[in-house]
């Protein structure tokens, strides 16, 4: 058994697939519009080394607060090394989506914590 992906909602499909492209050199799958449901929008990225993320948009979809609720609440990207996250971390300060760290974890995870372009968390890890 495997997770096939994860689907993440998002009120600007480009700037989520260029955000997961340019940061984590995803690969972005072509658009796909549904006749069933009008509006409906999405698209893949595939990141290197496995794993996909479904980013879907509609009209239906609204701006999230930061705050936390019942259900998923970030990924996590391994990037392999501290001194990757700490690369990540600093780029991501630059550009000013970095929300906290580097630091290492009470259960032994090093790492930071990043915002896509509609706020969802995404933990980057050694």
């Amino acid at each position: 058994m495997r997770l096939a992906h994860v689907a993440l909602w998002t009120l600007d499909l480009e700037a989520a697939a260029t955000f997961w492209a340019r940061l984590f050199g995803a690969d972005v799958g072509g658009l796909y519009e549904s006749r069933n449901r009008p509006g409906f929008r999405s698209r893949f990225v595939r990141l290197p080394g496995g794993g996909a993320i479904e980013l879907m948009s509609g009209p239906w979809v609204e701006p999230t607060t930061p705050a936390e609720r019942a259900g998923w609440d970030h990924v996590a990207i391994s990037l392999g090394s501290e001194a990757a996250v700490d690369a990540m971390a600093d780029r991501c300060r630059a550009e000013g989506c970095l929300l906290s760290g580097p630091r290492r974890t009470g259960d032994g995870y090093y790492e930071a914590v990043i915002a896509a372009p509609d706020g969802a968390r995404v933990e980057i890890t050694a």
